[in-house]
């Protein structure tokens, strides 16, 4: 018997060193055939009309639900209560939280979706909840596999996800008609961020109410894409009306992936971006500098984004930003197992400085002064 288990385990281990092999060789055309939708687009009809006037459209909204993911904070502080003083309301759109393969855009109600996204929430949005109230809009997203392909179907996707954010924005600007805000994403919800700041790009209003956007977990081009949206670079940790963005990676790190796609698109003013630095503000100073060590961390979270097993580690860990403009830890945390091929922290963004970010939050709202 105990032969016959070893045998067993032997050709699990041979079996597992054979699908790493095959991933390392074919990863991409892997995950472009168990993942890239197969089914025909469909165009997404129109959300009721105050589908986001209801609590129901809406994954974190003010006076709502008692445990609302976004109020989580670790057990070593305090629970979430904006801090006393000035506020700002605060947008996020959360990142791809649907990976089915039997249609393009999950639907607003998909129950495996809204659960992915609520740890999301958890693991995320909750460095903003010190800052003031929160608004996650739920969005009919475009699934993981858009994102792997070139189809048509996939502009059709994103494009649909997008008219549910900018319908959310609209909603949220019309309960917070004025004050200080904060705009912040991650991953597909930064490129849905993206383009609604675009969209916005005139509107020397809502340029003057912003604190910060926090564009994470999406390339973006200092040259071809910032210009566009009428906004600079955070270049400290005091400065207001600026955009954060980095993408993590530990060594050795292979960005190949994403640097092919990032050159292979056009910037938001529609020129080239193929050899373009790419946006890196360090989230542990605040754009003060490129570097900074371990111990200007102030903790990060580790666990699975569940409220019972998510918690604030420290030491956390020491970044750069470093090459076209990834941001490269100083090691590799063990934070769990959704670290990409690459070494890339895509879904860790957030969470390797999530002590630093509601910090760098903080700060800015108190930062943040009205245009006279």
């Amino acid at each position: 018997m105990a032969r016959k288990f070893l045998y067993a385990i032997a050709i699990l281990i041979a079996l597992a060193i054979i699908v790493m092999i095959a991933f390392s060789f074919f990863g991409q055309r892997l995950m472009r055939t168990a993942l890239v939708p197969h089914a025909a687009f469909s165009e997404l009809p129109a959300l009721p009309a105050r589908f986001y006037a209801e609590p129901s459209g809406w994954i974190s909204r003010p006076d709502e639900r008692r445990n609302d993911p976004a109020r989580w904070q670790p057990a070593s502080l305090r629970a979430a209560a904006p801090a006393a003083g000035q506020q700002a309301a605060i947008f996020f759109i959360h990142p791809t939280s649907a990976f089915g393969t039997d249609r393009w855009n999950a639907p607003v109600n998909d129950p495996v979706a809204a659960q992915q996204a609520e740890r999301f929430v958890r693991l995320q949005v909750s460095a903003f909840a010190s800052a003031g109230p929160v608004w996650v809009p739920r969005y009919r997203q475009a699934v993981f596999g858009a994102f792997l392909t070139d189809k048509p179907e996939a502009t059709k996707a994103l494009a649909g996800a997008y008219r549910d954010v900018a319908a959310a924005f609209t909603a949220f600007l019309a309960a917070n008609p004025d004050g200080p805000i904060i705009l912040a994403a991650h991953s597909q919800g930064t490129r849905h961020l993206l383009t609604l700041l675009q969209a916005h790009r005139n509107d020397a209003t809502l340029h003057r109410r912003i604190v910060a956007v926090y564009a994470v977990g999406w390339p973006i081009s200092p040259v071809h894409d910032l210009p566009a949206l009428g906004l600079p670079a955070c270049a400290g940790p005091d400065q207001t009306g600026c955009v954060l963005g980095w993408q993590s990676f530990a060594a050795p790190a292979d960005p190949s992936a994403v640097e092919g796609a990032f050159d292979g698109q056009p910037g938001l003013d529609g020129a080239a971006r193929k050899g373009d630095p790419m946006l890196c503000v360090n989230p542990l100073n605040g754009g003060a500098a490129p570097d900074a060590p371990a111990d200007a961390s102030l903790g990060m979270l580790a666990g699975d984004g569940g409220p019972a097993t998510t918690q604030l580690v420290r030491p956390g860990v020491g970044a750069r930003c470093g090459g076209r403009g990834f941001l490269m830890l100083d090691r590799a945390p063990a934070l769990g197992s959704a670290v990409l091929p690459g070494n890339n922290y895509h879904v860790y963004d957030y969470a390797l400085f999530w002590a630093n970010i509601r910090a760098d939050a903080l700060r800015r709202v108190r930062a943040w002064r009205p245009a006279s």
